[in-house]
């Protein structure tokens, strides 16, 4: 018959080796929260290897073993060597006196006029004179602390840390011969024979010679100017990557970005979030999100919102594209000059003259800018198209302008009635920013209507064409105008205009792609499809250069 046990006579039977089960346990367990713990140092002692005389007094300076001449210490893995020392045998520690000169391995040195060594806390204390070598790398200064326990030392009234490019100065400082890196504060100063950073707050790494700016920085060379507070400059290869708003500045030129990357070997820089470029001697600035900058060549280029802003004159003139460019030519030179190019979706804007096309190159060596594919200006209550436009500047104002192919001026009267000329080109004449005089050239037609003085309502309208028109404006009016050789004209009272006589067959209003404001810019919108100018071969028959020249010796 099968015996049956209760759980108590199980749990009494076995309460020993449950016992003993749980002691083990216990005692593992303890043993793993030991083996957690950071083992503490060995506590050795200071030890005399050497000296030329070594003497004892208990009864004036018990525990003190004076030693004289040739003096050799050693603390584990340490050697001390100096003229003469005191061994404090109750706290294992030493004061060494004269030449002293400690040896860690093969790659640590460290000498000075002075040492006190704590055997209990491995910390060194040198004063006068003092240099730490590790290889390549030095470290000079009157007052040192070097703690053997984490491998640090530190200087605290002024020092230099000196490798085989550069050499830095702080009035506070530290160097880890184990992981190469110095940490610098308080008037900061980097020398390398390229430039001189001063900061803050530095670090340094004496391998890789990357310095990291921790602080407000200045990095000073004979072309350019950096300042950050944040970021990093590789001194071996010349390569910095910067963040918060940092500013590369280069021959009046500012550079501004969110983030920069500078190379200076390849003279370039790159800019990258809320980019601003300031050319503070030209007077004009770059814009976007994107921008670089070759300092070697001159050139710069801008992207994702990019803006060209020109502030040379008391209203800004604001461009945008989907790229600009600018280009220098024989740069350093007596012919030198630069290239500015916007393309594509080009829209501009400023208080007194908009405009929009396709592309735009602005050419400083003859001051003129050219609007390409379909452009279109405005002036006022005026707009001026053709196949291309060309705007001569003279100081940043206008001089002249001249439409070519397709030339097409309108001028707003109101909602039903336009003032227009066409014809195959048309020079307008600028003085004191205002227009002047318009000179059309070539199957010329117009469609104008005189306004009575004392109210400017309409009178009636005049349809004319000819061969050449010259108008001569005030207050952007016309004042006179007369064709030059054969013409015909009819005048229409305002109640018997025929209606194919409103319009020239040319004629297109384009308001709605003009930019309202200097935000309106981004906003592209194009022409209806109707409003696109058909490109032709026509050249024209008079230059207008020439005629540019016939007018200014009148």
């Amino acid at each position: 018959m099968q015996k049956r046990y209760s759980i108590s006579h199980f749990l009494n039977r076995h309460r020993h080796l449950l016992t003993g089960i749980l002691c083990l346990f216990g005692i593992c367990l303890l043993s793993a929260q030991d083996r957690k713990k950071e083992p503490e140092k060995k506590k050795t002692r200071v030890d005399l290897l050497y000296a030329d005389e070594a003497r004892a007094d208990d009864r004036i300076r018990p525990d003190v073993q004076i030693l004289v001449g040739s003096v050799k210490l050693r603390h584990d893995s340490m050697y001390i060597y100096c003229d003469s020392a005191l061994i404090y045998k109750a706290i294992n520690s030493v004061e060494a006196f004269g030449n002293v000169h400690m040896e860690q391995g093969d790659t640590l040195f460290v000498y000075g006029d002075y040492l006190y060594y704590d055997g209990m806390t491995q910390l060194a204390m040198l004063r006068e004179h003092v240099r730490m070598i590790n290889r390549t790398t030095e470290l000079t200064t009157d007052s040192l602390n070097y703690d053997r326990l984490y491998n640090l030392g530190y200087y605290f009234e002024g020092g230099t840390l000196t490798d085989e490019q550069n050499v830095l100065t702080s009035v506070w400082g530290e160097y880890s011969p184990a992981t190469k890196i110095a940490v610098f504060n308080h008037d900061v100063t980097l020398t390398n024979p390229r430039f001189v950073l001063t900061s803050d707050t530095l670090k340094y790494h004496t391998e890789t010679k990357i310095a990291t700016i921790l602080g407000p920085s200045d990095i000073v060379s004979d072309n350019n100017h950096i300042y950050s507070e944040r970021g990093v400059y590789n001194t071996a290869s010349e390569q910095a990557e910067l963040l918060d708003r940092s500013v590369l500045t280069n021959q009046g030129k500012r550079l501004t970005g969110d983030s920069l990357f500078y190379d200076r070997k390849l003279g370039y820089g790159e800019a990258f979030d809320h980019v601003v470029m300031n050319d503070t001697v030209n007077r004009n600035m770059l814009m976007g999100d994107y921008c670089f900058y070759n300092e070697l060549t001159d050139s710069a280029l801008a992207t994702r919102r990019a803006v060209a802003v020109d502030y040379s004159q008391g209203d800004s003139l604001f461009m945008h594209g989907d790229t600009l460019q600018m280009v220098t030519y024989h740069l350093n030179t007596d012919s030198m000059y630069r290239e500015m190019r916007v393309y594509h979706k080009v829209r501009a804007y400023r208080s007194d003259i908009q405009a929009v096309c396709d592309s735009l190159v602005y050419n400083s060596k003859d001051s003129c800018m050219t609007m390409y594919t379909d452009p279109v200006m405005w002036y006022g209550q005026e707009q001026l198209l053709g196949e291309q436009i060309k705007v001569y500047m003279n100081d940043s104002t206008i001089d002249w302008a001249h439409i070519i192919n397709q030339a097409l001026a309108i001028e707003r009267k109101d909602s039903l009635h336009y003032n227009q000329v066409a014809g195959k080109e048309m020079m307008g004449y600028f003085r004191e920013g205002e227009m002047r005089q318009v000179d059309v050239n070539g199957n010329v037609l117009v469609v104008f209507y005189p306004v009575e003085e004392r109210d400017s309502s309409l009178i009636l309208m005049n349809y004319s064409e000819g061969g050449f028109l010259r108008m001569m404006l005030k207050d952007r009016r016309m004042e006179r105008g007369a064709f030059i050789g054969k013409a015909s004209g009819t005048a229409y009272p305002m109640d018997q205009i025929p209606a194919d006589k409103y319009r020239l067959p040319s004629f297109v209003w384009l308001d709605y792609i003009r930019p309202l404001n200097k935000e309106d810019i981004f906003n592209w919108r194009g022409k209806k499809a109707d409003a696109v100018l058909k490109q032709s071969s026509r050249r024209p028959t008079v230059s207008p250069r020439d005629m540019h020249i016939e007018r200014t010796k009148k």
